[in-house]
């Protein structure tokens, strides 16, 4: 593809690492997904690192996928009108150099970079908390600072959740359950490893917290509400919603997952060993056929106001987001985590909407009008 031909359609540049053997890193399925789905669109979408992005610079090195050879290919392109960040870790994106550059390129006006950095668990419940249209989803949550955070939560609520405040996909968490009176027993932790849980009962507290200590190490922790979820099966669910924005800017539902939990683990990843179901299947088996459909319209509506609120407070440019959302035995909605580069979602339809939905935001992005007025109302 010539320069000129290039520089008519929108340009898209996929942020992420380079890696001294492959040139690059990260998912590059995903990628050549999101490439391919650019083109029917008008979009020339390439692959660019953030060793050869430099904030004001007018052009840059990026790998363009050819598709009949199956070859990535280094060329010096135009810098892309719009970069969309799939840095693919928080350790890549707390780099010096990586900070200066997203730093640089959130200033500029030439270039629209949306969802600039990785959510922090504990920062999204405080958002969420000081707004009255989202305090309601919020399950009751605090920083795990001192043993004695953790011991008082436990007087108030026998399901605890201990999560990593930088964590995903389910690394890390932990559930502690405290048995009732005259049990051998005082309280049951659980341990995520891969897919299953570790179980190990503790006497008492003091060997409760020494037991937990090894696992968080200096490591950041929440501590949360276990809430009583509805089940599919017998085992219980939750649902992946992914928000986007659409080509108007605007934000709008793309599409809703259930993941239910796998045998003996303690999270609905999938990764973790949950599986993927029909949400109105999961739903129907707890409610029924005919409280399904208010149920899936008040999650849609959840993760809107939720969305909103986050890209306030965020005061950053997001273009998309996924949400877990839990469903209790009684039909009300949970917010239990969001994410700000979500992971692919194997529902084909959910996926095909998904692509465009990129794409079609870019575009908007690269319009002179558009980007002006996405500085000064955030939607």
């Amino acid at each position: 593809m010539s320069a000129l031909t290039q520089a008519a359609r929108t340009s898209i540049g996929i942020l992420t690492m380079s890696d001294p053997e492959q040139g690059f890193r990260g998912n590059r399925a995903n990628f050549i997904d999101l490439i391919e789905s650019g083109k029917p669109l008008g979009a020339f979408v390439f692959v660019v690192t953030a060793d050869d992005l430099q904030a004001g610079a007018k052009r840059v090195y990026g790998y363009v996928y050819h598709r009949d050879s199956g070859v990535w290919v280094r060329q010096l392109l135009p810098t892309p009108q719009v970069i969309y960040n799939r840095l693919p870790n928080r350790s890549d994106e707390q780099l010096p150099e990586v900070q200066a550059l997203i730093s640089g390129l959130l200033k500029q006006k030439s270039v629209r970079l949306f969802n600039p950095y990785f959510f922090n668990k504990w920062t999204l419940f405080e958002w969420l908390n000081r707004n009255p249209a989202t305090k309601r989803f919020i399950p009751a949550t605090r920083k795990l600072s001192s043993p004695k955070d953790l011991a008082s939560f436990l007087q108030t609520h026998s399901m605890v959740y201990l999560k990593p405040a930088r964590g995903n996909a389910g690394k890390g968490i932990m559930k502690l359950e405290t048995c009732t009176p005259g049990r051998k027993y005082w309280c049951k932790l659980s341990i995520q490893d891969k897919k299953k849980s570790l179980v190990t009962n503790h006497v008492n507290f003091a060997k409760l917290w020494t037991r937990i200590k090894q696992e968080i190490g200096e490591e950041d922790y929440i501590i949360q509400q276990g809430i009583e979820l509805a089940e599919s099966s017998g085992r219980p669910f939750d649902l992946r919603v992914l928000v986007q924005k659409d080509g108007a800017g605007k934000w709008g539902l793309t599409g809703i997952g259930a993941r239910v939990a796998g045998v003996k683990s303690i999270t609905t990843h999938v990764p973790r060993g949950g599986h993927i179901d029909n949400p109105e299947n999961a739903l129907i088996s707890s409610f029924g056929a005919r409280k399904t459909p208010l149920i899936m319209r008040r999650v849609s509506e959840a993760a809107l106001v939720i969305a909103r609120r986050i890209e306030k407070a965020s005061g950053h440019r997001l273009g998309e987001m996924s949400l877990d959302l839990g469903i209790d035995r009684v039909g009300r909605i949970w917010f239990f985590e969001a994410n700000s580069r979500p992971m692919k979602f194997d529902e084909p339809d959910i996926r095909e909407t998904s692509l465009a939905r990129i794409i079609e935001y870019s575009q908007y992005l690269s319009r002179p009008k558009a980007r002006l007025s996405s500085i000064r109302k955030r939607r």
